[in-house]
């Protein structure tokens, strides 16, 4: 397969909450022409993919983005060009979640998360969803609080009766976090922690990588060559931080790291939307545009992608079969550092996209537009 038929092929979901009000753990700034229901998020959704052509799916959040009718949200996404994507929980918000979810010591919190997952996967048989993704902000603060193996029980005890749930063609992608709320132990703070619950589970519970939810440091594509070695990678977050927060565009602060991450995936011969990998964003704009922030985010990993593809995997094999350590890291380096810009711009105009979607998304006067028509109503935002 050519490199253009490649990312022809590619596929990246972008996440309705990123079109929404977000801010700092401090406040949340909102902008106008901000989405006011799911069906709003999917236009703007919509948009993103007339323009870059590899967007056709917008994950949902719940219950951020809850309605009386999703078969009907449904149809109205096929209507523009789009589809409903990977299912979203949030057992973070509510008060009895102060001390966990799924983890909590009290059965009754626990069963009320659990309740949530289950509805979750009930919501994923009206849209047609694959994917049930989890992120647990379940931790301890101090030690003593809770028993710490207790709690992993809970965890598994919640993750087995949620995936028992699931529909045949049904999985559940499973998050870390290395910390945040809880600064003295989280229950999922790695990929290690996430691989062994999954690993127990079987083969419908996978892992979710969350780029920015690591270690400054972290050599991420090892995790990806691990996970994908075992079979259970089973989607990304794309999104970046400069130190622990990660709300910023994808490949904004470490492009290397992505084209990294984008040139193991390609080793395996898992780019492809038949090797089930799900290639998310999850992030929040606060000070920059929504809609042109998302937009350049899905560009940064198109442009990874086609880096990464870029690569001579026959010298590149030669050189480490010969030990030549200067050879395979040059081999690395030359795709790294060629400007791919000339051929996505080349393929844009074969899919009959414009070129330069950020551009064309400047021209269309959406943004104006939206600011026009979103007036009044509740904006959506954090807890909306």
């Amino acid at each position: 397969m050519s490199v253009k038929d490649a990312l022809r092929e590619q596929r990246i979901e972008t996440p309705s909450w990123a079109y929404g009000n977000s801010g700092t753990r401090f406040k949340v700034f909102a902008q106008q022409g901000v989405p006011r229901t799911p069906y709003e998020k999917i236009d703007d959704a919509a948009v993103v993919h007339r323009l870059t052509g590899i967007a056709p799916t917008v994950a949902l959040h719940i219950p951020w983005d809850r309605v009386d009718d999703y078969g009907k949200l449904s149809e109205y996404a096929r209507d523009r060009g789009v589809a409903l994507g990977a299912i979203n929980s949030n057992v973070f918000q509510d008060d009895d979640y102060k001390l966990g979810s799924v983890c909590h010591p009290d059965a009754t919190v626990r069963r009320k998360a659990i309740g949530h997952l289950l509805d979750c996967i009930d919501i994923m048989d009206q849209t047609g969803s694959r994917d049930l993704k989890l992120w647990f902000a379940d931790g301890l603060n101090y030690p003593g609080q809770d028993n710490l193996r207790a709690r992993q029980d809970r965890l598994a005890e919640a993750l087995a009766e949620t995936c028992e749930r699931l529909g045949a063609d049904q999985r559940m992608l499973l998050e870390y976090k290395l910390f945040e709320p809880a600064f003295y132990a989280t229950d999922v703070p790695d990929w290690g922690t996430a691989f062994a619950h999954c690993l127990q589970l079987g083969e419908r519970a996978q892992v979710v990588i969350d780029t920015g939810h690591h270690a400054p440091g972290t050599n991420i594509e090892f995790i990806v060559s691990f996970l994908l070695r075992a079979d259970k990678l089973g989607a990304f977050d794309f999104n970046s931080r400069f130190y622990a927060d990660d709300d910023l565009m994808a490949g904004a602060a470490d492009p290397f790291q992505l084209f990294r991450i984008m040139h193991e995936i390609v080793l395996a011969d898992a780019l492809k939307p038949a090797a089930g990998i799900a290639f998310m964003l999850d992030q929040c704009h606060n000070l920059e545009p929504k809609i042109p922030a998302i937009i350049r985010s899905v560009l940064n990993v198109q442009e990874a992608t086609a880096k990464a593809l870029l690569v001579d995997q026959e010298a590149l094999s030669e050189a480490q079969r010969a030990g030549d350590v200067l050879g395979a890291n040059a081999a690395v380096m030359d795709a790294y550092n060629t400007d791919v810009r000339p051929l996505l711009r080349e393929l844009r105009e074969d899919m009959g996209l414009d070129p330069d979607p950020m551009a064309a998304y400047r021209r269309s006067g959406y943004a104006e537009q939206i600011v026009r028509e979103r007036v009044g109503g509740e904006a959506a935002g954090w807890g909306a």
